[in-house]
C-alpha cells in the first residue's frame, strides 16, 4: 500500500471521527501494537545479551540499521533512526569494541567514516537473528502469503503515514 494508497483510505476532512467504530477499532489496534511492541523488546533484549552479555537493546538496534543501510555515517544513521548523534556515537563505539563493526573511510569523501558490519559481527548478528525470523515465520505459518504481504503493506503505509506531533 502506498502513501496514496493511504491518503485515500483517511477519512474526509469534516468526517465523523467514530463511524461505525472507527475510533474503538483504533483503540484495540493500539492495544495490539502494545502487546506486540513488548514481545519485540523482550526480543531485542534477548538478542542483544546473546551478541554480547551486557548489550542494551539500543545498542542491538543500531547494529541491526547498520546491517539494514550500511555501510553508512554516523549522522546518517542518527537520522534515520531519529535518536541523538551522542547516543549513536556511544552504541557504535562500543559496537566497535566488541569488533561487530568496522569503521572504512568515504570514497566519496575521505573525511566521512561509513560503518558497516565486520565479518564476525555479521556471524555473531546473523545467529541471533534467524532465530527470531524462524519464530516469526512459526507464528504466521498458517498464513497465505497474500496475507503476510498485505499485512506488510499495510504497516509500511501506517509507519509512513504518521506524523509525529510537536510537543
Amino acid at each position: 500500500m502506498t502513501t496514496a494508497d493511504a491518503a485515500e483510505h483517511a477519512p474526509a476532512a469534516g468526517a465523523d471521527p467514530a463511524p461505525g467504530g472507527h475510533r474503538e477499532a483504533v483503540r484495540e489496534l493500539e492495544s495490539a501494537f502494545t502487546l506486540l511492541f513488548t514481545q519485540l523488546r523482550r526480543a531485542y533484549a534477548q538478542a542483544a545479551d546473546a551478541v554480547s552479555p551486557g548489550m542494551l537493546p539500543g545498542t542491538f538496534k543500531v547494529l541491526t540499521m547498520i546491517d539494514q543501510i550500511g555501510p553508512v555515517s554516523a549522522s546518517t544513521l542518527a537520522e534515520r533512526m531519529e535518536q541523538d548523534k551522542g547516543l549513536i556515537s556511544r552504541a557504535v563505539t562500543e559496537l566497535e569494541g566488541l569488533g561487530l563493526i568496522e569503521r572504512t573511510p568515504d570514497p566519496a569523501d575521505g573525511r566521512i567514516r561509513l560503518i558497516s558490519l565486520s565479518a564476525p559481527g555479521r556471524e555473531r548478528y546473523e545467529a541471533v537473528r534467524f532465530p527470531f525470523v524462524d519464530q516469526l515465520e512459526g507464528a504466521m505459518i498458517e498464513w497465505p502469503l497474500a496475507s503476510i504481504e498485505r499485512l506488510t503493506g499495510l504497516l509500511r503505509a501506517l509507519a509512513t503515514t504518521i506524523v509525529p506531533r510537536a510537543v
